[in-house]
């Protein structure tokens, strides 16, 4: 082979290199061009999507108060976990660990991360209000890197520091910290707070490493006063609990109100619930006092009294006479305890004789003592801001028969609740002057309507000391005050007949008498053995009140010297 030859050839294999080298260059080259030139907005995307995110700032929730502005219910900041579905499926095999950290079951964990999956989701909840316990099991795995796509968003949650003595009044939110019962429902726009945004840089376990930018500052919920006053209502809870379980009852109710502004200070019921725990069932939690109807019995002759008084054509001494203990009222029969006799008004209520109440509701204009009835509310839908309050019936007069003229003078025949029996009650206390019952604390004057006499309503108060005095509701009286109220038994209807061994008991009252600052209505549902108003309500209702009082520092004999803004 000749010089030239070989020459040749070694130029032509360096040619082939160097045109290799070159277009192995040049693809380089283009493909840096389509990086980071052509393409570089779509990868500029899906690195946002990958390490940038949006996330909620959540707004904490705003605070129930009692009238001293002792907290009712608080938000506290509480961990939830979520997922993006699309990088957790790359960790199938440790599902099982994220399950045991979760303290769930790592099928559900699957299910859930199939479902997200499945509808293309970004985002789904694992669990949401988790223990600290698991927060910190949860970042333990995180950091080492065993699993991806899993993150932890601080929330808020409702906590109840009274637990199930305030569950019926203030009720309980949803996870999404959304009021689903009582005062929390009735005024969830007022309380809700809105949720802010901020963009932040995530590292490669989801974890927020860099805030990028503020979106929109969070703004949280408004505080609300209420016009409970939690020492009374613990107090009128603890009561109505014992006497429950000492009679053992079915249930019951207590509700104390400010006599003149119709503040509620109180409001219980038994059975009742922690509103912290989840478990809910069976209707536990419904406002027995709001939201269920019951015949009120013989606490409802005071009113009918007032409708004799102010028709005319009745004083308060005049005689009624109910013997022999029975009285027929076409193929019905009223009957008493007892023969009483010849009783004054003030004896009819001291005796609780229905006999008496129903020959005088008898000898009044049906509208007279409908109309009596009617402006106390009896009937009519409750003005209050709670949710499922019921207006209970009061039949139209004009639907009346002579019968059910004579039973609705002493309670059966018509139905309310142990509320609105409370805001009557505030009428004869107030002078006549109804308020309308709130459940947040007055700084303005009350509204009030005038339902009777200032007259009327203090012969009434005076009537009613009798009935505790040295009537049925002896077991009402409280030592060095004076107590006026009226004690009630009814048979419990059933399949529209009344049951013979199934009662309600009631009392409801006012203190000091003279001059009353609280009302309270008491109803014990289905007390075994001892059944009468007397013996099994207006003993809750003394020691309810006995404390109430002090507590609210009232002085005996009708004394007041608690200022507007104590109440």
């Amino acid at each position: 082979m000749s010089f030239e030859a070989g020459q040749s050839r070694f130029g032509g294999r360096r040619a082939v290199v160097l045109g290799v080298f070159a277009l192995l260059f040049f693809l380089l080259w283009a493909r840096a061009f389509q990086l980071q030139i052509l393409d570089a907005g779509f990868y500029q995307r899906q690195g946002d999507v990958r390490q940038i995110r949006t996330l909620p700032l959540a707004a904490h929730r705003g605070r129930l108060l009692d009238r001293n502005g002792e907290p009712l219910a608080v938000s506290s900041p509480i961990d939830s976990v979520w997922a993006d579905p699309r990088e957790l499926a790359d960790f199938d095999d440790k599902i099982d660990l994220l399950g045991y950290a979760l303290e769930m079951d790592p099928s559900r964990v699957r299910q859930l991360v199939a479902n997200g999956l499945e509808n293309k989701r970004e985002f789904i909840y694992l669990r949401r209000h988790v223990h600290p316990r698991i927060t910190k099991a949860l970042r333990s795995i995180k950091d080492r890197g065993q699993i991806k796509g899993v993150n932890i968003q601080r929330e808020y949650g409702r906590y109840y520091p009274s637990g199930e003595i305030t569950a019926h009044v203030l009720g309980f939110n949803n996870i999404d910290d959304q009021g689903q019962e009582g005062l929390e429902m009735a005024f969830d726009n007022w309380l809700e707070g809105t949720p802010g945004k901020r963009r932040v840089v995530t590292d490669v376990l989801g974890d927020a490493i860099e805030d990028i930018e503020l979106i929109a500052e969070p703004s949280p919920g408004r505080d609300l006063v209420l016009s409970i006053d939690k020492r009374i209502q613990y107090l009128a809870y603890r009561e109505l609990k014992q006497a429950v379980q000492l009679n053992g009852a079915k249930s019951g109710s207590a509700v104390v109100l400010d006599a003149r502004t119709g503040e509620v200070l109180a409001m219980v019921n038994q059975p009742s619930f922690n509103p912290n725990r989840s478990d809910r069932s069976g209707g536990i939690q419904r406002n027995r006092a709001v939201t269920d109807v019951l015949e009120p019995g013989s606490t409802i002759k005071p009113f009918t009294i007032a409708a004799a008084l102010e028709s005319g054509k009745f004083v308060a001494d005049d005689i009624i006479d109910t013997s022999p203990g029975r009285f027929n009222v076409g193929r019905y029969v009223v009957r008493d305890f007892k023969n009483y006799g010849e009783l004054s008004l003030s004896g009819v209520l001291k005796n609780s004789s229905n006999i008496g109440a129903g020959k005088i509701a008898l000898q009044l204009d049906r509208e007279t003592l409908w109309n009596a009835f009617d402006r106390l509310g009896f009937g009519q839908p409750p003005l209050i801001e709670f949710p499922g309050a019921v207006a209970g019936t009061l039949p139209h007069h004009s639907r009346w028969s002579v019968v059910r003229q004579a039973t609705v003078s002493y309670g059966y025949g018509m139905s309310t609740t142990v509320l609105q029996l409370a805001r009557a009650y505030a009428a004869l206390a107030a002078d006549g002057l109804m308020p309308e019952v709130t459940f947040q604390k007055l700084n303005d004057e009350p509204r009030v309507t005038r339902v009777f006499s200032e007259s009327i309503a203090r012969d009434l108060r005076q009537m009613m000391q009798s009935v505790v005095s040295s009537g049925t509701g002896k077991a009402a009286s409280i030592p060095g005050y004076t107590v006026a109220g009226k004690t009630g038994t009814t048979h419990i209807s059933e399949n529209g007949s009344y049951a013979d061994d199934r009662y309600l008991s009631l009392f409801a009252g006012m203190v000091p008498a003279g001059n009353p600052a609280m009302v309270a209505v008491i109803v014990i549902k289905e007390p075994r053995g001892r059944y009468y108003g007397g013996e099994v309500a207006a003993p809750v209702f003394s020691k309810i009140m006995a404390g109430a009082l002090r507590i609210r520092n009232v002085n005996p004999d009708g004394q007041q010297v608690y200022a507007r803004s104590n109440r």
